[in-house]
């Protein structure tokens, strides 16, 4: 997660070039750890929604 949280940036919920990036960043995590190909879809969807959950600690600090 933290790769993903200095990612994040205040508006990166309503831009859908910032969540591409944060999916291709997860998506490059699961395939570093040999997450299962099949199974990395749901993974990258549920980290994103985690993501969104936890974003408004992430980006205070972020301008």
């Amino acid at each position: 997660m933290s790769h993903v949280r200095k990612s994040v940036t205040i508006d990166w919920t309503l831009r859908e070039a910032a969540q591409a990036q944060i999916r291709v960043l997860v998506r490059r995590i699961l395939r570093k750890y040999g997450y299962p190909p099949d199974k990395q879809e749901k993974a990258t969807q549920t980290v994103l929604e985690q993501a969104k959950l936890l974003c408004g600690d992430w980006a205070e600090g972020v301008s």
